[in-house]
Order: C-alpha cells, then sequence, then structure tokens
C-alpha cells in the first residue's frame, strides 16, 4: 500500500504538530486551508524540501558540491517520494535581458530556425541578398525558361563620382566593346560616353550576350567566371524581355521607363554575390549564424542600447516642468545661484533680447528650442574676471545636450546621480526597442523577421507558424521540420495555461507571481517527465474564470502523464477537478498545523469541522451589500491607449468601492498602473520617477487629495526589514522595554533596542541574527549567529524583560500572540489588531521582509494605510489583494476596503475573486479578449448590471454570485442557497 503513496510522519516543520498525512501517488492533490494554516510548510517545507534533498544526496559528492547541501525538514520520515520540482511565484527573473521568450526557450528555438532556413536581406535597401558560388549562379541562370535572352555583366563601377575615360580606355583594350552606363547601352568601339564628372555614374561591363539553352551552359558558365573575376566577386544579370512571372533570387529589381530599353517595357535586373553582401549598398553582412539573433551576445545585440531595448536619455519634461517659471529658474538642473549656470544663461539670453526674469512659457517655440537643444548661431560670451572681462564667441550647447555630454565624460558619482533625476528610460531609437542589430531584424522567413515575431502575442504567433512551411523549398522543409515542431509544441502548452496575450519580447521581470509560474509550468510539460512530484503554489492566481479551465486541463495532463501534483489552492474550481482534498487548520498560525479533513471533494464539503467545506457547501459566504454607493463626482481618464488600450475614457468613482475585472491580458494593469496611478502620481504628488502612459489627460483630480498603489512589491529588500518595522508597531514596542526598571537603571534609551545600531544589538553579526559564509562559486550560506544565537542582539540588551519576554522574544512572536501580550497597550493593540483584520494573524513580527509573499506584502502594507490618521480624499489603488487568501480570510478583507470606503475614500481594486467584485459599487470590465483583441471597455455598472451584459464573461460568471439576478450563469447547475447567508465569526 505504501507505494500508492507518500506518507509522512511526524511532521513539525513551523507550525505543524507531529503532522500524519497520506499522500495518493500519480494523483492530482489540493491542499488547501486557512492563510497561516500550515499549507506551505507541509507541501513545499516538509515534502518538497525532502524530496529535493534526497534527490541531491543520490548524486555524487562532486556534483554536491556544486548543489549545496539542503537542512532536513523538521519531520520524523517521508516515504514514496519521488524526484520534486517546485514551481512557486517567484518571478521568473529580474534581468531586464530575460524575456517571455528566452525563459521559455522559444526564442533559442527561433534564433535556430531563422539561423538556418532565413533569408537575409539589405537593412538598407531591402534586397535579398546572399553568397553564392560561381556554379550555384549559373543553375539559377539556366533555370531561366529556354530561350530566355540575358546579357551579363560585371559591375566596375557603381554609384561613384568621375568621367571614367580612362577606365573605357582600359576596357577596351582588354576586349570589352559593350557597356551600360546607367542603364544605357554604348559601344565602347563606336562612342565614348560623355559623363558629367560631378554627378554619381554606374558603369556595367557586358561580358556576354546569351541565349539560355542546355547547349550554352558552357559558354555561360565560363562568362559567369569573367565577370566575377572583373567585379570582384559581383555578377549582373540582365534579361531585357522577361515573362511577368520569372524570379532569379539575388537582389533583384524591374526597371522601367528610363532605365529600361528604348524599345522594351521591362527588364529585369539581378545582381548576384560570392560574398554575403548587397551589391547595390555595397554593405558587407558578416555570416549568419544563432548567435546573430541573440541580444545577450556582441554578434547579434544593437550596438547603440547593447541588446536591453532602451536607453536613458535626459528628459525635455523632466528639465522643465513649470513653463511658467523665469528662465532663470525654469531649468531645473541647473541653479542660477551658481556663477556658471548664471553667466550662461544671462549671455544666452542678452543674445534673443530678453530677460532672464521673463517666464518660460512667453518666449517664441524657436527661442525657447534653442534654450532646451542649443543655437546654430554663435553666442557672445562675456564673463567678468579679476583681470576684466573675458569674451568668446561660440555656439550655446543647449541645457539637455550640455546635461548629456557631462553624464558620459564626469568621473563624479554624486554629478552622474543628480543628471539621473532627469533623465528617463525610452525606446532604443537605433532598433526601436527590439534590441537586435539591423542586419539581424533583416534575415526574413516567409516576409517576416524573429523581431516581428517577437513582438507577436503567443496565441498570434502559433497562428503564424501553422502554415509557415508554405514558403519553404524541399530543403528547408526538411531542415525546419523539428524545429517548428518544438515552437509550436512550446506555443501551445503556452496557450493550454492561459498566457496567450502575452509577447515573446515581454520582459520576464514585468511578470507577475501566477504569470511567471504558469510559464515555468509550461516549460514542464514540454519536458514530457514521468514519475516527478511537481508542488504548485496558487496556480489560478491572476487568471479569469474563463481561462481557469484550460489551466485545469493542463494539470490534469501533467498528472495523466504519471506525474504526482501536489497543489497549494483556494480556488474552488480546481478543488472540484482534484482527485484528493487536504485541508489544513482548524486556524491560523498556532492553531493550524493538523489536517481538519482530508478525501474528495464530496467528502470535504461534508465535514463539518471545516470552514473550507462551510464555504463549499454554502453554510457560510461573504455576503453581497445589501446597497451599493451613491457617488457625485468622478475622475475621468482621457483617451488611455498605452499598450493594447484601445483609446478609452474611463470614469471611476470618487467615494465609492470599484473593481477593474476582464480576462487576462484585456489591460487591467495597463489602465490602474501604467495610466492612472503614473498620471496622477505625476500630476498630483510631484514624482517624476514614474512615467505615465499614453492617454490624454486625467479629469476631477480636485475630488481627491492623494493617490496610494498598494501593490504585491517587497516591503523591504533586505533582512533587517520587516512587519513589525515597516508599520511601526516595532517602535512602540521599543518604547515598553525603555520604560521598564532596569532598563532606566542602566540609561538605556529605546535606541538601545534597536537591531539596527550599534550600543544593543550583537556586533559578531551586525544585529541580523545570520552570517554570510561566502562560497565563492557557489551561493552564499546563511548560518545563525554563534555570539547570539540568532537573537540579534548582545548578552546586556536581552537581560531586559518585559512580562518576562525578552525583546528578541517579542520578535518572534506572531501577530495573535503579540496582541494578547501586549492588549493592556491601547496603541500597541491597536497597530497589532490592523495587522490581524487583513488576515495576518500567524505572521511573525520580526519575519524579514524578504521571505513574505506578495500577497502578504500587499497586506500589510494595507495595515499601515488603516493605522494612518484618516483624512478622506485618498484614492487607494490595489492589484489583485485577494492573492493567497482563503474566503474566510477574504471576507476580512473586504470589511477592512469597506471600511477604507466608509471614511471618504475612494478604493480601485484589479480583481478576478468574484466573491470581492460582487462587492464592489460599480466595476468596469475590459476585454473582451485579452492581448490585441482586448483593451476595450466591454460593460460598466454595478455587479448586478454587469451581470446581465452577455458579451462580459466576468458578468456571465457573477450571475452564480448574485441572488437577485435570474439570468443562468455558467455554473448554475450547482447547489446554492436562495438567498445569501448573513456572515458569520467565528
Amino acid at each position: 500500500m505504501s507505494e500508492d503513496y507518500i506518507t509522512v510522519r511526524g511532521a513539525e516543520e513551523h507550525n505543524l504538530k507531529d503532522l500524519d498525512v497520506e499522500i495518493p501517488r500519480e494523483e492530482f492533490t489540493v491542499v488547501t486551508g486557512l492563510s497561516g494554516s500550515g499549507k506551505s510548510s507541509l507541501a513545499f517545507e516538509t515534502i518538497y524540501a525532502e524530496g529535493q534533498r534526497r534527490y541531491i544526496e543520490s548524486l555524487s559528492a562532486y556534483a554536491r558540491n556544486f548543489l549545496g547541501q539542503m537542512d532536513k525538514p523538521q519531520v520524523e520520515s517521508v516515504e514514496g517520494l519521488s524526484p520534486a520540482i517546485s514551481i512557486d511565484q517567484k518571478n521568473a527573473a529580474n534581468n531586464p535581458r530575460s524575456t517571455v521568450g528566452t525563459v521559455t526557450e522559444l526564442h533559442d528555438y527561433l534564433r535556430l530556425l531563422y539561423a538556418r532556413v532565413g533569408t537575409p536581406h539589405c537593412p538598407e535597401c531591402g534586397r535579398e541578398v546572399g553568397e553564392q558560388s560561381a556554379q550555384q549562379m549559373v543553375r539559377r541562370i539556366m533555370a531561366l525558361p529556354e530561350g530566355t535572352k540575358a546579357k551579363l555583366a560585371a559591375p566596375v563601377v557603381r554609384d561613384q563620382k568621375g568621367a571614367f575615360d580612362d577606365r573605357f580606355d582600359d576596357l577596351l583594350s582588354e576586349g570589352y566593346a559593350r557597356v551600360e552606363v546607367d542603364g544605357e547601352t554604348y559601344d565602347l568601339a563606336t562612342e565614348k560616353p560623355d559623363l558629367d564628372e560631378n554627378y554619381d555614374h554606374t558603369v556595367d561591363v557586358v561580358v556576354d550576350r546569351v541565349k539560355v539553352s542546355e547547349d550554352a551552359r558552357s559558354r555561360i558558365t565560363d562568362s559567369v567566371e569573367t565577370a566575377l573575376e572583373e567585379a570582384d566577386g559581383v555578377l549582373k544579370v540582365i534579361v531585357p524581355d522577361p515573362e511577368a512571372d520569372v524570379e532569379l533570387g539575388g537582389s533583384t529589381a524591374r526597371a522601367t521607363g528610363d532605365l529600361a530599353d528604348d524599345d522594351e517595357e521591362e527588364r529585369l535586373v539581378v545582381e548576384f554575390s560570392e560574398e554575403l553582401a548587397c551589391t547595390h549598398c555595397g554593405i558587407d553582412i558578416s555570416e549568419i549564424e544563432t548567435r546573430s539573433f541573440s541580444f545577450n551576445s556582441p554578434h547579434g545585440a544593437c550596438p547603440e542600447c547593447e541588446g536591453i531595448g532602451e536607453t536613458k536619455e535626459v528628459s525635455e519634461d523632466l528639465v522643465v516642468q513649470d513653463e511658467s517659471k523665469p528662465i532663470k529658474h525654469v531649468f531645473e538642473p541647473w541653479s542660477y545661484n551658481r556663477s556658471y549656470y548664471r553667466n550662461m544663461l544671462d549671455n544666452v539670453a542678452e543674445h534673443f533680447g530678453v530677460s532672464v526674469e521673463t517666464p518660460f512659457e512667453e518666449l517664441d517655440e524657436a527661442t525657447q528650442q534653442a534654450f532646451v537643444w542649443g543655437t546654430d548661431e554663435e553666442v557672445v560670451f562675456e564673463k567678468q574676471t579679476k583681470n576684466g572681462v573675458r569674451r568668446k564667441t561660440e555656439q550655446f550647447e543647449g541645457v539637455v545636450p550640455n546635461l548629456e555630454r557631462r553624464y558620459v565624460e564626469t568621473d563624479s558619482d554624486r554629478v552622474r546621480e543628480h543628471i539621473e533625476d532627469y533623465m528617463s528610460v525610452t525606446e532604443c531609437p537605433a532598433c526601436e526597442g527590439t534590441r537586435l542589430k539591423p542586419e539581424s531584424r533583416a534575415v526574413l522567413i516567409d516576409g517576416t523577421s524573429i523581431t516581428e515575431v517577437n513582438r507577436m502575442s503567443i496565441v498570434d504567433a502559433l497562428s503564424h507558424f501553422e502554415d509557415v512551411e508554405g514558403s519553404f523549398s524541399e530543403r528547408e522543409q526538411k531542415i525546419a521540420e523539428e524545429i517548428l515542431k518544438e515552437i509550436r509544441a512550446r506555443l501551445g502548452f503556452m496557450t493550454e495555461v492561459g498566457l496567450d496575450y502575452l509577447t515573446l519580447d515581454r520582459e520576464a521581470s514585468t511578470l507577475s507571481g501566477g504569470e511567471s509560474q504558469r510559464i515555468r509550468l509550461a516549460t514542464q510539460i514540454g519536458s514530457g517527465l514521468v514519475g516527478v512530484l511537481y508542488v504548485l503554489d496558487e496556480p489560478s492566481i491572476g487568471l479569469h474564470q474563463r481561462d481557469n479551465d484550460r489551466l485545469l486541463n493542463t494539470l490534469e495532463e501533467l498528472r495523466d502523464l504519471g506525474n504526482t501534483l501536489l497543489v497549494v489552492e483556494h480556488d474552488e474550481e480546481t478543488m472540484r477537478r482534484a482527485d484528493e482534498i487536504v485541508d489544513m487548520g482548524p486556524g491560523p498560525g498556532r492553531h493550524g498545523g493538523e489536517v481538519v479533513a482530508q478525501g474528495s471533494f464530496e467528502e470535504i464539503v461534508a465535514s463539518e469541522e471545516s470552514i473550507t467545506a462551510d464555504y463549499l457547501a454554502g453554510r457560510k459566504r461573504i455576503p453581497v451589500p445589501e446597497e451599493r454607493r451613491d457617488w457625485e463626482a468622478s475622475l475621468t481618464v482621457r483617451g488611455a491607449r498605452q499598450h493594447n488600450l484601445k483609446d478609452l475614457d474611463v470614469d471611476i468613482p470618487v467615494g465609492a468601492f470599484t473593481a477593474i475585472t476582464g480576462v487576462s491580458g484585456s489591460g487591467k494593469s495597463t489602465l490602474m498602473h501604467d495610466v492612472l496611478y503614473a498620471g496622477l502620481a505625476r500630476a498630483m504628488n510631484d514624482n517624476t520617477s514614474v512615467e505615465p502612459g499614453e492617454h490624454d489627460g486625467i479629469e476631477g483630480t480636485e475630488h481627491i487629495e492623494t493617490v496610494r498603489l498598494i501593490d504585491q512589491s517587497p516591503i523591504g529588500r533586505t533582512p533587517r526589514s520587516n512587519p513589525a518595522t515597516y508599520t511601526g508597531v516595532f517602535d512602540y514596542v521599543r518604547e515598553k522595554f525603555a520604560q521598564t526598571k532596569l532598563a532606566q537603571q542602566r540609561g538605556y534609551d529605546k535606541g538601545r533596542f534597536s537591531f539596527n545600531v550599534k550600543g544593543g544589538r550583537c556586533e559578531e553579526c551586525g544585529g541580523q541574527g545570520t552570517v554570510k559564509i561566502e562560497m565563492n562559486f557557489l551561493s552564499d550560506v546563511h548560518v545563525p549567529c554563534e555570539e547570539c544565537g540568532g537573537a540579534r542582539y548582545n548578552d546586556e540588551t536581552l537581560d531586559v524583560t518585559y512580562k518576562g519576554a525578552t525583546i528578541a522574544d517579542v520578535l518572534e512572536m506572531s501577530v495573535e500572540e503579540a496582541l494578547d501580550f501586549f492588549e493592556a497597550d491601547s496603541r500597541l493593540a491597536r497597530r497589532l489588531q490592523l495587522l490581524s483584520d487583513v488576515g495576518l494573524d500567524y505572521m511573525r513580527l520580526g519575519q524579514p521582509s524578504t521571505t513574505l509573499s506578495g500577497g502578504e506584502a500587499q497586506r500589510v502594507k494595507l495595515a499601515e494605510e488603516l493605522g494612518k490618521k484618516a483624512t478622506g480624499e485618498t484614492l487607494y489603488l490595489l492589484d489583485e489583494p485577494t492573492t493567497g487568501l482563503h474566503s474566510e480570510d477574504e471576507r476580512k478583507l473586504v470589511d477592512v476596503l469597506q471600511r477604507l470606503t466608509d471614511r471618504g475614500n475612494s478604493v480601485v481594486v484589479i480583481e478576478h475573486e468574484l466573491d470581492l467584485v460582487k462587492n464592489a459599487d460599480h466595476v468596469i470590465d475590459l476585454g473582451p479578449e485579452g492581448g490585441e483583441a482586448g483593451g476595450d471597455v466591454v460593460a460598466t455598472g454595478t455587479p448586478e448590471e454587469l451581470a446581465r451584459v452577455e458579451a462580459s464573461y466576468t458578468g456571465r460568471y457573477l450571475r452564480d454570485k448574485l441572488p437577485t439576478v435570474d439570468v443562468e450563469g455558467p455554473r448554475s447547475d450547482r447547489e446554492k442557497p436562495e438567498a445569501p447567508a448573513p456572515a458569520q465569526d467565528d
């Protein structure tokens, strides 16, 4: 029996309580439960960690040196394990060189495809180029219809000034009588061309005139070789009267009018080269290799941006932020108090006959541009010195060029940092953001470059490669067959996991945790491994209900290959499709760590001890509000057209709770982050670090006081930052310890109890609690500090106790434990209660911020906002705040957001979770699809109004959550209570 299960005995990692559990092998198992109940401790820190540790231990000692050792989890035994692969929500990469194409390896296959069957073209004129032997050229000529007349010419002069009299004499002496000069034919024996030496001319020596036939093959071969020798490897074939569909390949041009012979309407001119070069433009092209298409290699990267696709340039908008200021103060980087800048501006102003007191906006446009970008004419600069007036005359450099020059030339970090404040990241003008050099962008397959493919969405790329072989020769089809199979398979897997809206050139660092996880999931499906244990962390995050079924089909496919799936998840649909559910609880933190129920979906629903079962069965639910808020004013976004937004005008209610919904890739994040937040932050908070997306403007800003973005970015970049320090709780805790009798006797103030400054902290580890051991070429290892044992403080500081606990003990407390411990202190209790209200009872006060999930970091920020003095009129923007939340915790979050709105604030959330959406006063649904097929407003209104819009996918799924809507939804066959039950408290 044991071989059919992964059997865990005596698991005690984190809050697990001597846990015994059996996970069926080769089945799809969901681990669910309240936030902090021990789900991740069981799935990741115990089962995955042990599977990974054993796999590494099975390798040779030499290999283990490179992989490092993993600590054994606190568990008595784990039997029936397979090699384990973790697919979590950590971002795929923070490297700006990583894209969706590179992390999925699709770009590697594209590079191989274009290097093997791509056709090089000239980056200047667009003509096809290629390297061919004389024999290949002869074969091309012989492919012409039999009897075709052709001239074989050697282009000896190409677009050069001169009369070339001596050259014509040399050609005649060598036996060449006929030439074409600028398209006209001359017989040198009877007439020498009279050319104007001041103009460019082209001279082609006609080596032979032939009629294509098998009998003429030998003659054609000799003439081709002669022409190549005369013109340094270049041959021009001129067909005076070609048939309409005749093509020769090479650099082809059909000449008509003045360039055609007088008695012919059209002629075909084809150039061949022994080298890979454009014979028309004289551009040599290096050999096409796979590295030619890599923007991480100097052989393929754009030389201007070095393969990043972006350049940092001084922004005129940041240099001149307020045109109403006088000339002397309008240029933000230049201080008029400094004599260098004052002298410069005074002299330029005098040159244009204006005063430096004149507002910049009153100058004509030409004068404004001269100040910003420099003058064409010379300016007299006078400078008073102790020896008299020094005078020099030169062009004025301009404020922006001055900053750009100094940024490059300076050796001072301080100067460079100062100038960077006025720089913005812009698309590289040389490569237009494609990252590759011109020669690489000019290699085409079926008329499409690799950069055009990279800019396609996954679904468009899949469609593009479905019938691309139609343009291939038989040889090319054989070469490309296996490459195309891999490309199509990987694109197909990406589509299956709901990522068909992503473009291949999108930076990996801009992906959400859920998107990164699904990319790795698609990669794993492509690997075709069997007998592996996959541990996943909420793969449904960020997915619309419509796309969820495709993801679940993919997970089942992975299981059916013969793998074991262990998925941490709160999503009801995922639980319904699972073979087995393990429900952890009964509560969070110290109240969790046990298996409350285990079995099939039906068995879990029947359980009476499980809070999860209460929500699945409808015994508990997040209620629908009895009434929706009304509003009088709105913020109006005009003409939003960033990324895929289609010139949108959107009204956002002030003083209400708004949800922005839509399928994945429909433009929700673009609207909130790039347009709404960045536009308001720049206009209201004078935040120059953000670059608003394209839009015409935002109206109604007088109705709000400020804007706050509460996203899922980390609350701190180092382990020194934690929830207690971020929310200000730790300040109050340190005050408490400073007020104790022993602390006052020793003269300790609250600074003594900080682990960030000298005095009370352990100096061995600098207050970090761990010491970093550098392992040279291996990953650095962090081990507990031997001096303080991980407590962060020295012995003298730890002598001070409050109610029997040291400051280190307090940092180890959960929010719930600290709330009980400090219940007598109203200030501390209030702050801690806010963390509890957002569902973080289980979190340790001193938990390093680097270990928090995105959802946890977002809720810590939300608690910190709730703790601020209520002023109202703040616009709060949240991106998927339900990430990682159980339905019970989600109910708490809804209450918190309603409280924020009740204070007179405006709350806008991006959300897929319907229980939160149904609580909104107003819903803006974007779509109808993702990527280029999205970016429109599908519907707006209350959740009930949205539910009646047939075109809205969100509205259709909302029908099953709103009992007052009498239209059937996609899940109407499921039993639901007729009316919402009131929210129940534990």
